[in-house]
């Protein structure tokens, strides 16, 4: 990379530097995630006050520094200004950021990432304003995100057995497990049969008598040494879901799942649940901004009520 180079990029993240500069946390098409100093961007007159705003993408010649790069010229080439009119728009627009700042590398390109997360947001801007719409595009741009990391959990089969999951919709108590170590849905009734069969094994056993010479026999003369054995664990389940939130998920890889308008908030908010929890493991970290999408669903809700 020469002393000054050209980019385009989105803002994700900006904070502040001394008395009145910021430094921004940029991804790029070309060079992936940089962090450059916006000189004088706090200053009220200045030039690139609004252009270092959050999602704000432009066209940006940066120098090269010691410590950190410096931004000399931006062009904005697009804004979102429908995001931060809209709470909850907002929160979800920074939810999402947050999953693009632990997955994007430095000094790599990042197009398809850079793109995706541009299409995320466009939708987002565009939808109504309900609370439905809104986690429905959340939860879509998760998903996506995951997949384009190699992280798509299995939802169309069962973990376990890898025998396909078909909603139930006749019967309204039907439901199928979510378990994050598994990587995915996993069949309740299999779940619970294996977890009968380890109950019985561990019975037996305990009940065998124990040979004099056994390890586990503190008269034994080997019961100085351990013996280890290794069981298959039974998968935690991490969250269940109806046959509604079932289909809901396995059809969140597809754009079509978008236009359906009458699914209620609260199937959405399970779905997103389970994308955050998963998420959160693969990713090491808490989503903070999930906080801000829980507040908001909460308090819209007493409104209603």
């Amino acid at each position: 990379m020469s002393k000054t180079y050209q980019v385009t990029g989105i803002n994700l993240k900006a904070q502040a530097l001394g008395e009145s500069d910021k430094i921004v946390t940029i991804l790029t098409k070309e060079f992936g995630l940089i962090r450059a100093v916006a000189p004088g961007a706090r200053k009220h007159n200045s030039s690139l006050g609004g252009r270092s705003g959050m999602f704000v993408v432009n066209e940006l010649l940066i120098s090269k520094g010691r410590s950190l790069d410096k931004i000399t010229q931006a062009q904005t080439v697009k804004t979102y200004p429908g995001l931060t009119k809209d709470l909850g728009k907002l929160a979800a627009s920074q939810y999402l950021a947050e999953i693009v700042l632990c997955q994007a590398l430095s000094e790599q390109p990042q197009e398809e990432l850079y793109e995706l997360l541009n299409e995320h947001l466009n939708r987002l801007e565009a939808r109504s304003n309900t609370e439905a719409g809104i986690v429905a595009h959340l939860a879509h741009g998760v998903f996506h995100l995951l997949a384009l990391a190699g992280l798509t959990p299995q939802v169309q089969v069962c973990c376990l057995t890898q025998r396909p999951l078909i909603p139930n919709f006749t019967d309204p108590h039907w439901q199928v497990g979510f378990s994050i170590a598994a990587g995915g849905t996993v069949c309740l009734e299999t779940w619970e049969d294996l977890r009968k069969q380890k109950q019985r094994e561990r019975q037996i056993n305990s009940s065998k008598p124990r040979s004099p010479d056994s390890p586990t026999n503190p008269t034994s003369p080997f019961a100085s040494y351990q013996t280890v054995v290794h069981e298959q664990e039974i998968p935690v389940i991490s969250g269940r879901l109806n046959a509604r939130e079932l289909d809901m998920l396995q059809h969140l890889s597809q754009p079509e799942i978008m236009h359906i308008n009458a699914a209620k908030d609260d199937y959405w908010l399970s779905v997103e649940q389970v994308l955050r929890q998963y998420a959160q493991y693969h990713l090491g970290r808490q989503i903070r901004s999930a906080t801000l999408i829980d507040s908001y669903f909460a308090a819209n809700h007493d409104a209603t009520v």
